[in-house]
């Protein structure tokens, strides 16, 4: 059986095109359209910290009559895309980057004269969609449409860089009738991996001067083959055959990564020489070396903003029994409620198409507010329907500060909104008052949105795809959420005389330890003849020392025909003034269309348009209209895939939940009938909590944890015994300090079976520990060591008492 989701195309203006579905929509079978992309090839060029990436999408028309092709695809939000061409019949055509409405009316008017055209645009409410029309494209005709961009590279916690192609473009929950322009509104069909009609293959060459030490991938790679003897330069492809069932992840790891580095490039040779892309420019890379300082213990309000729409109900990934999402987000809600400070300040809330909080305002963190947050942990669903997020925010947002206690937001989402952009900027506009730690959950979650509100907040943000568990990551962004932030920012340059450098980017504000700074500078004035060189010292504070970081590079720009450094620095420049359509001024619409089309790289208000004039003769004939699937995956719903009717209304009628179930189901799907549907999916999977209130799922080192008490101490009772593997009886027995607090005891058990039996998951519990502990000296002081000896005497284990600060 083949699954279409079966659309008609109208009118508005021959500006934009709108897509609404026919009245009868939802499941449809029937015969299958052609689809004309064939193949997508993937080239990739690493160097050092950026990439260089050439993409082609291969077209081929097998039809009788001349179409046009609709592709919508994702891309990651901090590619700057600088070059779009097609080659036809051997014949290069170059895309000019134009004003975007100028670029829609000079492709319809070629369309209208019968030219074949391409157009490559952004969307206008998210920097991470990108669609490519191909129009006119006539019977028998074979194109290949490459587009190019470069991005930098981000740092994983443990030193690799991160390279992410997306494969998956998920629906995006509908904010507002303001969007209506999105491509997004295009409902593309989505299509089973079996029925995908092209292919995916990648090819990635690495260089770096740190030497390359292994490269790893959620998907099946050919072997590494290094092509220089010292491993600085390599070589790795995707296996063949792979399928569209995730987005492609690179993890590349060098020998070194934390080294400062300077890169110097020539401006481009045609451009005035005191212009953006004339005047040589700067990318400094700076990785501190921060010393772990903890912040005052009761500092802080935290409030966790966590995503439960239809979608959270997904699997994590495609990985045989893979937790479903909203398990691992009321998992990590546990770990994150154990692991805070004593006296700080926290809330929950959960956010669909409405939103729900656990308390009216954010309370103080005691075992009273503890238990009953975990309580209702236990009892979350993703029962929320949409993605609604901006209307939580802001209602967070209107809350009173709380002195001495800076807000620091967690928000776990799939990242499924549409009007980005509102979102982005609300939070911008609050960014002196607090910081936003974000994740994106699943493959296909926004980059645009989960990177943005971290940009503009000068908080982090982390993908969780594969085999990561976003457990893990949100622990470690607790542990910088703790931390001492380094203040007193400041990047000196030590240049030769006439040289100036100008900042590119924008001014940071905060600095954590494990955090990369970037900084783009350009180099203004009259460059040194012959051999020479500068310096750039960064300095900061951290609690009253003076710290700072130099590093000495050369000035002899090195040429470089893709510019990477200035687009990069272009890229950074438009991501700070590009706020969408609606949140953008008009003063900084201009800038951006400048700074975009001097440097030809892409933007929300600036498209590429090609017109290949050179036909024999122009295209005759009506022209047939062809929205290309996307990907998608059912994931451990196949069996719930079921035909079902629609109201019948169009799809941007009302912001119902749409989420990747409903997006095969219809869009129009009423809310009730979504949660019908995702019980009669999800009855089979529930675990143990709602049969054992004390159990957190199946995971015993978790139970353990669910256990723990707010101020860092467990009972001496039978639930915990049970987990040690021995009984409450033989404990107390046990115990060499019977006339002392039992707690203490039963803390220091606690602490021992974590160590050994929850070493694969340290990073998950090292902050509920050290809480653990510090309560233990204060409570048990000298007697820990006999403590000690005792638990692994009992507990038949052999855990350094070091564990203990002792």
């Amino acid at each position: 059986m083949t699954v279409t989701l079966q659309a008609a195309i109208n009118y508005k203006t021959p500006q934009k095109r709108a897509v609404t579905m026919e009245h009868h929509c939802g499941l449809i079978t029937g015969k299958k359209e052609m689809v004309p992309l064939k193949s997508i090839s993937v080239t990739l060029s690493v160097n050092d910290f950026v990439v260089d990436v050439s993409a082609t999408l291969n077209y081929e028309n097998e039809e009788k009559a001349p179409i046009e092709a609709l592709f919508v695809f994702p891309m990651d939000e901090d590619s700057a895309v600088y070059s779009f061409e097609a080659l036809v019949d051997g014949k290069k055509i170059v895309a000019e980057l134009q004003d975007k409405a100028k670029a829609h009316s000079n492709y319809e008017e070629a369309l209208s004269q019968g030219y074949e055209a391409y157009l490559l645009e952004e969307d206008d409410y998210s920097r991470d969609v990108f669609s490519c029309n191909v129009g006119n494209l006539q019977p028998g005709a074979k194109v290949a449409v490459t587009l190019r961009y470069v991005q930098e590279l981000p740092l994983e916690t443990d030193g690799a860089l991160r390279y992410l192609l997306p494969a998956i473009l998920n629906p995006r929950y509908q904010l507002s009738e303001q969007s209506a322009n999105s491509c997004l509104n295009v409902k593309s069909p989505v299509a089973p991996l079996k029925d995908l009609p092209y292919t995916l293959s990648m090819v990635a060459t690495i260089t770096s001067q740190h030497g390359i030490e292994k490269v790893q991938s959620n998907c099946s790679l050919s072997p590494l083959q290094y092509l220089a003897e010292d491993n600085t330069s390599a070589q790795v492809s995707l296996a063949e055959g792979h399928k569209f069932d995730r987005d492609v992840e690179l993890l590349i790891y060098y020998t070194e990564v934390h080294s400062p580095s300077v890169a110097v490039e020539m401006g481009m040779p045609d451009m005035k020489p005191d212009s953006l892309m004339g005047a040589p420019s700067a990318m400094v890379s700076f990785y501190p070396d921060i010393p772990e300082v903890e912040a005052s213990r009761a500092c802080g309000e935290f409030v966790f903003l966590v995503d439960r729409s239809g979608s959270m109900e997904s699997p994590m990934s495609n990985q045989k029994n893979s937790q479903l999402r909203i398990e691992a987000a009321k998992e990590t809600l546990l770990l994150l409620l154990k692991s805070l400070p004593m006296g700080c300040y926290f809330n929950i809330y959960g956010f669909g198409s409405t939103y729900e909080k656990f308390f009216p305002e954010s309370v103080k963190y005691t075992q009273e507010t503890m238990e009953e947050a975990v309580k209702r942990v236990r009892d979350l669903e993703a029962d929320l329907g949409g993605t609604e997020i901006l209307t939580p925010l802001c209602n967070i947002y209107k809350a009173p500060s709380i002195a001495g206690h800076p807000l620091q937001i967690f928000v776990f989402t799939d990242g499924e909104v549409s009007d980005t952009f509102r979102v982005i900027r609300e939070v911008e506009l609050n960014s002196k008052k607090h910081r936003c730690f974000s994740f994106g959950i699943g493959e296909g979650a926004s980059t645009s949105l989960i990177k943005g509100i971290a940009r503009v907040s000068g908080g982090t943000a982390e993908f969780i795809t594969g085999k990561d568990r976003m457990q893990a990551k949100a622990l470690g962004t607790l542990k910088f959420a703790l931390q001492h932030g380094v203040d007193d920012i400041s990047l000196s340059w030590d240049l030769p005389p006439r040289l100036y450098a100008n900042m590119l980017s924008p001014e940071q504000t905060v600095i954590f330890k494990g955090q990369r700074l970037i900084i783009y500078a350009q180099l203004a004035g009259i460059m040194p003849q012959g051999e020479s060189s500068g310096a750039v010292c960064l300095k900061y504070s951290l609690q009253g020392k003076a710290l700072e970081n130099r590093v000495t590079f050369s000035l002899q720009p090195k040429a470089n025909a893709s510019f990477t450094i200035h687009r990069l620095a272009a890229k950074s420049l438009i991501q700070n003034k590009d706020l969408g359509s609606n949140e953008t001024s008009e003063e900084a619409k201009e800038d951006v269309k400048n700074i975009s089309i001097q440097s030809g790289v892409l933007s929300s208000f600036t498209a590429f348009i090609a017109i290949n004039k050179e036909l024999n003769q122009p295209v005759q004939g009506p022209l047939s209209h062809r929205v290309i699937p996307r990907p998608m995956t059912y994931g451990s719903y196949d069996a719930c895939l079921i035909s079902m009717p629609c109201t019948g209304k169009a799809l941007r009628s009302k912001p119902l939940a749409f989420s990747l179930r409903n997006a095969v189901f219809g869009a129009s799907l009423s809310l009730q009938s979504s949660k019908k549907v995702k019980r009669a999916c999800s009855s089979t999977k529930r675990n143990s909590l709602q049969s054992d209130p004390k159990a957190f799922g199946e995971n015993v080192v978790v139970q353990l944890i669910s256990l723990q008490k707010a101020n860092g101490s467990w009972n001496l009772d039978e639930d915990l015994t049970k987990i040690l593997g021995t009984n409450l009886e033989d404990a107390k027995v046990a115990n060499p300090a019977m006339h002392g607090d039992p707690s203490a005891w039963a803390t220091v058990l606690a602490v021992l079976w974590l160590h050994a039996h929850g070493k694969d998951l340290k990073c998950e519990w090292e902050l509920l520990e050290r809480k653990a502990v510090a309560w233990l000296h204060d409570h048990a002081g000298s007697s820990i060591p006999a403590l000690v000896q005792a638990a692994n005497r009992l507990l038949k284990l052999s855990v350094n008492p070091a564990a203990f600060d002792i």
